[in-house]
């Protein structure tokens, strides 16, 4: 009978090199393996990788000379393989970093304050301003010397996780990319200084993660992109926003946070030229059926974007703040239009008309599934949508009107089902 040679393990990541019983380096260590059984000789048979600074090396042949008795006839008798190693401890990274890299002082943040006190108005410049200096203070935003933005990634239990920094151009808000790319993180910088160990342990969780335990009852929106979720929280701020990251950053693990909540979600427009299987609506279709099921969310996946984009805005990644954005250009246009300028309401008649609207939503039977009010708009908790459109009026600060015609919309559709259940 015939029996393989030991061999070395295959690369296959780091975690596929130990420490070396040697120089103690971690994943520096390639071990051999027996031929038949695939598992190691022995933890000390092996080679560093580490060839000049170290050049460890023992064989299988060294090996079972020195230790006779490890051998059984023709053939090798390797040693029982180590038990599991715990999983490692997720890295943390002091908060002091974020505290000090604090700052309103990037090219982002120019971005966004141009964006809403030149294009919509919607409030006056002292007010608007504050409203984005608590956005960046609610989110934690930094910034680097090179006022690139650094969007920190703290999870629910208000632990550090790292960062992402990130240029923009402060006149259009586009990312720009240099040499190495659009994007760094804090974790790495901290490695490259030694103040981080080098086997840290990267586990991401959602940009915004650390306002759940903040807002309990509040509806959770996730965007792709944190750009989108900062943008949609200053015009939707009845909802807690959320970053995924990217298209691939809705996962399982980071969604444990989401148990039993209210969720929507809104991917980026994806090219229609692209398999259905590939697009985003349907990518974040089939993990919200897995979300549902795996943590029990109230989640609806919003197709605002598929409706609604045209095949161009699609080809070009169009996402939610994208079409808010438009929306709100074109109305402040249509404004501006002296045709279909409307004087100001008085805000007593504003306050009646919403006093109104409560007294009649609080002696109806609300829907408790997703209701769609018109051919684009889908509104997914009907009770919670008029308790924080009502607020919304009467605080003055957001689109009053819309808010009005929204909760007009819904009351004559409750009002169409229930003629038809009678």
């Amino acid at each position: 009978m015939r029996y393989k040679q030991p061999y070395l393990r295959p690369y296959k990541g780091k975690d596929s090199r130990e420490m070396c019983p040697s120089c103690k380096k971690s994943h520096s260590f390639t071990l051999y393996l027996d031929g038949d059984t695939n598992i190691p000789i022995n933890p000390t048979v092996g080679i560093c990788n580490h060839t000049n600074s170290c050049g460890y090396h023992y064989t299988p042949k060294q090996y079972f000379i020195d230790n006779p008795e490890r051998r059984s006839v023709g053939n090798w008798m390797p040693t029982p393989p180590p038990p599991p190693r715990p999983p490692r401890p997720t890295g943390i990274i002091p908060i002091e970093y974020l505290n000090k890299s604090q700052s309103k002082e990037s090219n982002f943040v120019y971005f966004l304050n141009d964006l809403f006190s030149k294009d919509y108005g919607l409030a006056h410049t002292n007010s608007l301003n504050h409203t984005i200096d608590e956005i960046c203070e609610a989110y934690q935003l930094g910034a680097t010397k090179d006022k690139r933005v650094i969007f920190w990634q703290s999870d629910i239990n208000d632990k550090v996780r790292s960062g992402k920094i990130m240029q923009y151009d402060p006149t259009t808000g586009k990312r720009v990319h240099n040499a190495s790319g659009a994007i760094d993180w804090i974790h790495n910088k901290l490695k490259k200084s030694d103040i981080l160990p080098e086997d840290f342990n990267l586990k991401q969780c959602y940009f915004g993660e650390h306002l759940l335990k903040k807002y309990p009852d509040k509806t959770i929106a996730i965007t792709e992109a944190e750009k989108t979720a900062i943008i949609a929280s200053v015009l939707y701020p009845q909802l807690v926003w959320l970053g995924a990251g990217n298209l691939n950053g809705l996962t399982i693990e980071k969604s444990k946070v989401l148990k039993d909540r209210s969720v929507m979600l809104f991917p980026d427009a994806s090219n229609p030229d692209l398999p259905i299987e590939k697009q985003a609506f349907s990518i974040w279709s089939k993990r919200a059926n897995e979300l549902r099921q795996l943590y029990g969310c109230k989640i609806v996946v919003s197709d605002i974007l598929e409706k609604n984009a045209s095949d161009e805005d699609k080809r070009n990644g169009l996402d939610i703040a994208d079409y808010l954005i438009k929306e709100m250009r074109n109305s402040a246009q249509q404004i501006k239009t002296p045709s279909q300028k409307q004087p100001p309401q008085p805000q007593p008649e504003i306050n009646n008309k919403a006093n109104e609207l409560e007294a009649w939503f609080k002696n109806v039977q609300m829907p408790s599934e997703p209701i769609t009010i018109s051919g684009d708009y889908t509104i997914c908790e009907p009770r919670r949508y008029v308790k924080g459109a009502i607020h919304a009026i009467r605080s003055d600060k957001w689109d009053t009107g819309a808010f009005i015609m929204r909760l007009q919309q819904l009351k004559a559709t409750i009002q169409r089902l229930d003629e038809k259940l009678f």
